[in-house]
């Protein structure tokens, strides 16, 4: 785990055109994804590939797997699970998945680009031509010691999308292994379907408890996810909410 300092961090939701700044309080992120070898430990089983980012995992595999470390190492899990319904307690000091706001933050390390550094430095992408993850730490790390920030594999994150648009979908950041560079950037969004697990998606994981507010914490709020779910009044051209 790497300590991340407390910043500032900006933040847009592009259906309602609104961007607005957090501050958030330091936390610690892990300096790799989350690897074969350690989910498999955890499993009880063997890794094929022990030193590649475990991939094929869905966001609520990775909340499960997250409340089995904590369990291990003797800290209190962060989230409740009810089937399909995740609560994170905020001020729980176990592993859980960044916020969105964390996860940024962390990527840019401070750098202000697209990109931490070259891109051919720091991150595997379409142009290297591979056809499957990589070992982790193969390529430069940002300048808070973190690996594969960019490009490998995208990284689930706590946050909705956009619950209007794409209901119950969970935030993914980062790239992967065969994107090209406009979407290995620090500023990309996508998500999936809580049981979503495709190949180049994997999951790195954060600690800190928090003080305040218990639903709402490091830029995520469960009252402003309820203000995103609301398509009351009139939509953008082209735009039609989700079916329920």
């Amino acid at each position: 785990m790497a300590a991340i300092p407390g910043g500032t961090v900006a933040l847009h939701d592009a259906r309602r055109k609104v961007r607005w700044s957090v501050e958030l309080e330091p936390f610690e992120l892990g300096r790799y994804p989350v690897t074969e070898e350690q989910l498999a430990e955890m499993l009880g089983e063997s890794a094929a590939h022990p030193r590649r980012p475990a991939t094929g995992v869905s966001w609520l595999r990775a909340v499960r797997f997250c409340n089995a470390a904590s369990e291990w190492e003797g800290l209190d899990p962060a989230y409740a699970v009810d089937g399909d319904e995740v609560t994170w307690h905020v001020d729980a000091d176990g592993f859980r998945l960044p916020t969105e706001a964390e996860w940024e933050l962390a990527c840019r390390a401070g750098s202000t680009g697209a990109h931490y550094g070259p891109l051919a430095e720091v991150a595997w992408t379409a142009a290297d031509g591979v056809t499957a993850p990589q070992a982790i730490g193969g390529r430069m790390p940002n300048a808070f010691g973190l690996f594969d920030t960019l490009g490998n594999v995208w990284e689930w994150c706590w946050d909705l999308l956009d619950p209007a648009r794409y209901g119950d979908y969970r935030v993914f950041r980062g790239g992967g292994f065969a994107d090209d560079a406009w979407s290995v950037r620090a500023s990309t969004r996508r998500g999936g379907a809580p049981r979503t697990a495709l190949e180049d998606l994997g999951f790195r994981v954060a600690r800190g408890g928090f003080d305040g507010p218990a639903d709402a914490a490091q830029g995520w709020s469960a009252e402003v996810d309820r203000e995103r779910a609301d398509v009351s009044g009139p939509l953008p051209v082209g735009w039609t909410p989700r079916r329920r």
